[in-house]
Formats: structure tokens, sequence, C-alpha cells
């Protein structure tokens, strides 16, 4: 795959990346189209349905500042102006519903300055609506853009939104958005049951190849995806609004769509593509990943280890789809090196494969194996994030002589299956 061209305006800002010839992802961002996007989000099909499935019911709305149509307007903004919409309450996830709320921070319930509308957090006293939330409306909107990685918050609340929502016999209407990743490309390890939490709501591969719109189908019609009972489960009632124009081939790219940040660790599309391949645990390690830089989840450091260094180690690893230059950047206004991940070919790349090789290398770059270290605290997080305890049990035992071929062949059988099995409830054709 030829990586497509950088969008150095947003990317390359500050830095001296373009002179290094990095190219940033196969997933490039774009401006504002110029043209009307391929993709009709859920939003817009629902407006070009004139609301049908919402008239005549008290709505409530579960989103952040990525819930936007193509044109880039809030969903807020969408259902409050329409005269065909009754929106009474929003519901917001972690960072809020406008996406200001620092991550892991508790967000209080308040009232809107802007709309006036109440707005009832779900990463904050509560995690999940209560009875007297979900009194106050209908149905439940939700309109949430994930990054097709698990461990992202947003699908573990739709989740548990959906829960109580049929508990209390509310109808859940899901605005469907495009994957980034696209809907092909599934990898790593899985979540074991012990391991579930807010940081692992489904058990999924690491990189799902599914939609917001698919997962909440597969809670819905498959028995127990959802911790309530089946009788439950079947009563609750669940409408997706599909996009139109997307196919499981399309990467972010292809869209036409621009990318509206879900998160501030996520600021771009540089970020999403990074995310499965440095944000899987290896920071236990003490290898970090470039949060807080121009290029978070791309640029890997280690403390007393030079760019070379880690580039000659990394690329010494012969890992299918990535290389490791080197480029220069800005870190608070000084000139500084790092080592920065390069997709080269998107097809044969894994990408949760990187994260096993960092963890190995840790286990011979401190001075005793970090792994082994660890407090119960920090292995259970590190448990909920991997998914497979497998990996940490290995690590304890072997340090850096972790079996990674054999980890990898285990995932990939696991896709494989999951790939089939959840095919059923896929809504788009490849």
């Amino acid at each position: 795959m030829t990586p497509l061209p950088d969008n150095r305006r947003t990317f390359l800002k500050h830095s001296l990346l373009a002179s290094a010839g990095v190219c940033l992802s196969p997933l490039a961002s774009h401006s504002a189209p110029a043209t009307l996007p391929k993709v009709a989000l859920g939003i817009d099909m629902l407006v070009r349905d004139q609301f049908r499935a919402l008239k005549g019911k008290r709505i409530g709305l579960l989103t952040h500042p990525a819930g936007v149509n193509r044109f880039g307007t809030s969903s807020i903004d969408v259902l409050r102006k329409s005269p065909l919409v009754n929106l009474v309450a929003l519901f917001g996830p972690e960072h809020g519903i406008y996406g200001n709320e620092k991550a892991n921070i508790p967000v209080a319930d308040k009232i809107d300055p802007r709309t006036r509308l109440p707005v009832f957090s779900l990463y904050g006293k509560y995690r999940r609506p209560t009875r007297e939330m979900l009194a106050k409306i209908d149905i439940m909107v939700i309109d949430l853009q994930d990054i097709g990685a698990r461990s992202y918050t947003y699908v573990s609340c739709m989740r548990y939104v959906m829960e109580e929502a049929f508990k209390y016999r509310k109808e859940i209407v899901v605005l469907d958005r495009p994957n980034p990743l696209g809907g092909l490309k599934i990898d790593g390890p899985p979540l074991e049951k012990e391991w579930m939490s807010y940081v692992g709501g489904f058990q999924v591969p690491y990189v799902h190849g599914m939609t917001i719109g698919e997962l909440a189908t597969m809670a819905k019609n498959k028995p127990g995806v959802l911790e309530v009972s089946d009788s439950i489960r079947r009563r609750g009632k669940l409408k997706v609004i599909r996009m139109s124009g997307w196919s499981r081939r399309m990467m972010w790219n292809s869209t036409g769509l621009k990318w509206v940040p879900t998160s501030p660790a996520i600021p771009d599309l540089s970020a999403v593509l990074g995310y499965p391949m440095t944000g899987l645990g290896a920071q236990l390690g003490r290898f970090s990943h470039g949060y807080g830089t121009q290029l978070p989840f791309r640029l890997i450091q280690f403390p007393q280890k030079s760019p070379e260094l880690i580039s000659k180690t990394l690329s010494s690893r012969r890992i299918p789809g990535l290389a490791f230059p080197i480029v220069p950047l800005t870190v608070k206004g000084k000139p500084h090196r790092a080592t920065y991940v390069q997709v080269t070919n998107w097809n044969t790349l894994r990408p949760t494969e990187l994260s096993l090789h960092m963890m190995a290398i840790a286990c011979d770059w401190n001075e005793s194996n970090p792994f082994a270290a660890t407090t119960d605290s920090l292995r259970g997080l590190f448990n909920k994030h991997v998914g497979d305890s497998r990996v940490i049990d290995h690590l304890v035992r072997n340090g850096s002589r972790i079996p990674i071929s054999s980890l990898l062949a285990d995932w990939a059988r696991y896709c494989q299956q999951f790939k089939k099995d959840s095919a059923k409830y896929q809504l788009y054709r490849t």
C-alpha cells in the first residue's frame, strides 16, 4: 500500500516532520470538504427521514463534540432546532458533551448554558443513567464517534445505557458512524470476562472492525453481551439509523468527512491509528508514546535511551507494516528528536503487535522486570486494557522471552473466528 500524503497543516505544525519524509498514516486527514462527503451519517439519514423515528416522543441525546452531521453541525443543534423533535435532556460520556473535561476526572450534572437543557453526566457520580434520569425521556438517541479500538470508553457507555434503558422500557436509537479504521481490519487479543470494565465493555478483539451501530446490534441480539436477562434483552427496543455510502473497505480518508477530535488524547487521525499500536499497555514498562506532543501515540521514547537505539532495536524485530524513522520536532519550545511509528503497509500490519515488542524490550532495558514488580492494582489495569491475562503472566515469568509469535498466532485464530461470528451483525457490505 502506498502511504497517503500528510496533511501538514493539521499534523506537522511546530515540527520538522515533513523534512524527514514521514508519512503519518493511511488515515490522511482532510480539511472541510469542498464537495458533499461520500458518506451520509446516521444523523443525516435521520434528518432525511424527517425524524420519523423520534416523532411525538421526549428525546434524550447522548453525544460529544464529534457527534456532528456531515457538514460539521452538532447533533445537539440539529435536534434542538428542529420543530419535529422534542429534545428534553442531554447525556455526556467521558470528557463531557463538549469534550472539555479531563480524562479520568468525574463530571458533574449541570444545566447547559448554551441550550438551557439539563446535562446528565454518565462519567461522574453515575456511569449508568438512573431511573430518575430515564423517567424524563421516551427515547435515548446515541450519537458517539468511536475509534475502532476496544478500550475506548464510548462504546462501554453505550452498553451501560442500553442495559438501563431496556430495564426501564426506554427505546434506544443509535445514529451510526464510520469505524475510522474501516470494517476489515480485525486484530489483537480477546477480552477475558474477568477483565471486562469501563475500558473494555465488549468481548471483542482489540481492533474489532465494527461500527458503533453494529456493536449495538450485536448487544441487542446476542445472548450474554448485555448484563440483563434474556427476557429484558429481547423486549428491549433498538433502532440503528444506518449510514448511506459507507462500506467496510472505507477508512476515514475515503469518506470525505472532516475529523472532529473525539477526546483530548485523539485530536487527529494520526492518533486514531497510533492508539491500538502503542496504547495497549507498554507504558507499564516505562515506554512513552507521545501523549502531550503534537503526535500522540506515534512517538516512542524510553528514559535514557537514544532515538537511534530505539529505532535500531525496533527495526531489528522486522515488524510487518512498520518503520521507525527518527524525526525532529519541538517540545515545550525546544528542539527534540524522537522515534516515530510509521505505517508502511496497512494490509500487512497487525496494529497490536508493536506493543508486545515494546513490552519485551522493556524487560531488557529496565534494571529489573517492571511487570514482575508491579502492584496488583496496576496489574489489574493492565489486564483490563490488554484483555488476555497470559500476556502479563508470560512477562512476569519469562521477561523479554515472552512468546510473541505464539500469542499472535492465538490472537489471529481468535480474530478469524470473531470475523465469522460477527458477520451476522454487520450492517454494511465490503
